[in-house]
């Protein structure tokens, strides 16, 4: 058997210790009886040491020797300063263990050690398994805390929350314990967090402190984040003004500007300023004064700001009705922006000179005025006073149906579009008492559209009803904006996408048949699931209504299954996580090809998916095509395919309507790969185009558009035949 190579001796071999006394020590020494150079480190081990502590209950110096020549001696000092097992007391054995890096062998030695009743002067130990919190206004939080009672004795402790208000925590904020020598319990204090405006969204630090009578306190501290919750809601009041502000049948030549009173509700727990910004095409005949600087809302509070507005008379002639849209802006959009984001400001400027003076010349003015109405299809004697949001074709595309920010819907004949000398609206089908955000067709029949608006409310109208056409309407939560809807194909079922990130389901099967006096006045939702972005579009993706595809903000694009509530997330740029400035503005699946999906966002981008791979082959969500130089790298507001999957069609912010022909397989047709430029804004200006869609009949590509000019547009190209896609669309 070979000799060791190291040499141990401890003395003395048994020492005692007292808990809260003085420490207690030996000496180590160590001989190198090999045959070359070596550093030495000594490591102690007491038996039934819980294996997770450290070994914090005693001190060695030196802690590594320096390298030390065969036969040279090295000293080492244990130093016991604690209990290494809380509480016990008696006899423990203690093994020293020597070792060298540059060695094989290594040398232990046992000594005793006896422990003795300690003082008892120990701190308490605290520990937070979590030290940060989040949670919403109105919902509890459970912030546990673990007390570690390190000493021989048995203990009361008390336990005192602080930092947060008192009336926050359930049931007091201190606490009374026993403990037993080493023992150990969890406690759990619960913060009831009140509801906006009460709690602020902040970091709130809190510490939790421990004392008993054997040892000095301990404490322990942490943070609870209020999240951000609510809204800001803007209006405006009055929204309708005139100039001057009282008519008299003498010419009045006195202008005096006139006040809109903007005022902002703050329903959230966010500090905001709120900024003004008057836009519209009418600004320009406008004189404005705006508040110098933005308006300061504390939770709870509200704040008004005045806007002065001046226009020129003519000296005689019509009344001009002039439209002005009030966007708030606010400082921390975490939760979006205002509730409505806009407020439509009307002014009538009247003329200086009153009717009668002018009446001989009425019978003209009535000729000219019917002239302009018939002859010219986008003047503003007729159609929408303020932008146009939302358009659609009704299946056989003799009609076109418009919702816009003037709060009206409209039917349009599409033939009209294209003869000199017909007037295209048909009626105005209702004025819906806010801004019209989307509308849908009923796909059965055609027969019924439902509106989404501002307010957060849905309206069902009956197109072949004479008066009233309002056959239902109904909100879940009051303000938050439709921002998208779709029927599922038997038209029994309305889906709704809301600006908190609502997705609703609706049963209207009993409204399309039952009178408005016949109807449930509170309507509840058959589905409700939340999403953590504002959902801006929903389209049923591939075979039956099984899968629904709901898109928004953050770049989110996630596909619901209806069977069992189960979601997918599409990656929608690989390596890229959506901002809050970052949003999918449009969706559209063609009808004939259901996996064919078109997605459009605000850096520009269109996008071609084939979203079989993922629905069906289980695998990632395949795509055909993108690009994002169609409108000049400017937002994107809304696309549509055409039911056989062969045309796209396009608008953006910079003022374009676009037509993109596709091949069989999803992607753009190679001579067509800039697209073909359909229709533009008025005046050389440039105007958004909100919504676009598209059909094909006989021989043509019809595409519908609305705007931010008001304007509800119908174009119409050739179809393309001969590139392979479109043969029997």
């Amino acid at each position: 058997m070979a000799d060791n190579l190291i040499d141990t001796t401890v003395s003395p071999k048994q020492i005692r210790f007292k808990p809260g006394g003085l420490p207690a020590a030996f000496e180590v020494m160590v001989v190198n009886d090999s045959d070359r150079f070596a550093s030495f480190q000594v490591e102690v081990m007491a038996a039934g040491v819980d294996v997770d502590r450290l070994p914090d209950w005693y001190i060695i110096s030196p802690e590594v020797s320096t390298k030390k020549p065969p036969g040279d001696v090295t000293h080492f000092q244990v130093t016991i300063v604690d209990n290494p097992v809380p509480g016990f007391v008696g006899l423990m054995n203690l093994t020293v263990r020597v070792f060298s890096m540059e060695l094989p062998d290594e040398d232990r030695e046992v000594l005793r050690l006896i422990l003795e009743q300690g003082t008892g002067s120990i701190p308490l130990k605290l520990d937070l398994p979590v030290g940060e919190f989040q949670e919403y206004p109105a919902n509890q939080q459970e912030i546990p805390v673990r007390v570690y009672n390190p000493s021989q004795l048995e203990t009361d402790v008390t336990l005192r929350f602080s930092g947060l208000d008192p009336t926050w925590i359930v049931d007091g904020t201190e606490r009374q314990l026993h403990l037993p020598p080493g023992g150990q319990a969890t406690e759990t204090f619960i913060c009831q967090i009140p509801d906006i405006p009460q709690a602020p969204s902040r970091i709130y630090p809190f510490a939790i402190a421990a004392t008993h009578r054997h040892g000095s306190p301990a404490q322990v501290e942490g943070i609870l984040e209020v999240l951000p919750m609510g809204l800001v809601k803007f209006s405006a009041t009055p929204k309708q003004q005139q100039i001057p502000a009282k008519r008299t049948w003498l010419p009045n030549w006195r202008s005096f500007p006139v006040t809109y009173t903007l005022e902002f509700d703050n329903h959230s727990n966010l500090h905001q300023q709120v900024s003004v910004e008057i836009q519209g095409e009418d600004k320009q005949e406008c004189t404005l004064e705006l508040p110098d600087k933005p308006a300061e809302l504390n939770p709870g509070q509200t704040a008004q700001a005045a806007t002065r507005v001046q226009a020129r008379r003519h000296l005689w002639g019509g009344t001009k009705r002039l439209s002005l849209e009030a966007v708030a802006m606010l400082s921390d959009q975490r939760l979006g922006n205002t509730n409505p984001t806009s407020q439509v400001l009307r002014l009538d400027v009247y003329p200086i000179l009153p009717a009668w003076l002018v009446l001989g010349g009425g019978v003209l003015l009535l000729y000219f005025i019917w002239w302009l109405s018939w002859l010219n299809p986008n003047n503003k004697l007729f159609g929408h006073q303020a932008a146009v949001n939302s358009v659609q074709f009704n299946g056989m595309s003799q009609n076109v149906v418009s919702g816009s920010s003037d709060e009206t819907l409209i039917k349009w004949r599409v033939d009209g579009f294209f003869n000199p000398v017909a007037n295209p609206e048909v009626e105005e089908i209702a004025d819906t008492g806010k801004a019209v955000r989307v509308i849908r067709y009923k796909p059965i029949d055609n027969n019924v559209v439902a509106a989404g608006l501002e307010n957060g409310e849905i309206q069902l109208l009956n197109l072949l009803a004479e008066t009233p056409k309002l056959m239902d309407s109904f909100s879940f939560q009051k303000d938050d904006r439709v921002l998208a809807l779709e029927f599922t194909e038997d038209s029994r079922y309305l889906f709704s996408g809301h600006g908190s990130g609502k997705v609703l389901g609706w049963d209207i099967y009993q409204d399309l048949d039952q009178s408005l006096g016949q109807l449930n006045e509170e309507k509840q939702p058959i589905m409700e699931l939340n999403f953590d972005f504002a959902v801006y579009n929903l389209e049923f993706i591939g075979q039956g209504n099984q899968n629904l595809a709901v898109a928004g903000r953050f770049h989110q694009l996630v596909i619901l299954n209806l069977g069992d509530n189960s979601l997918r997330k599409v990656t929608y740029k690989e390596g890229e996580e959506g901002g809050k400035d970052d949003y999918i503005f449009s969706m559209d699946v063609a009808k004939l090809k259901p996996y064919l999906l078109a997605t459009a966002d605000n850096q520009g981008t269109i996008t071609i998916w084939n979203m079989r791979s993922c629905l069906v082959d289980n695998q990632s969500c395949e795509i055909l095509d993108r690009w994002s130089n169609g409108h000049g790298g400017q937002p994107v507001r809304s696309v549509a395919l055409s039911n056989g999957g062969c045309y796209l069609a396009s608008g953006g912010d910079d003022g374009r309507m676009m037509l993109w022909p596709l091949t069989n397989q999803g992607k753009r047709a190679e001579n067509y790969a800039s697209g073909i430029e359909v229709g533009r804004s008025l005046r050389n200006q440039t105007f958004k185009f909100n919504s676009v869609d598209i059909n094909v009949l006989k021989r043509n590509i019809l595409i519908a558009s609305g705007s931010d000019d008001t304007q509800v547009r119908v174009r119409r190209a050739k179809r393309l035949q001969g590139l392979g896609c479109d043969r029997d669309e």
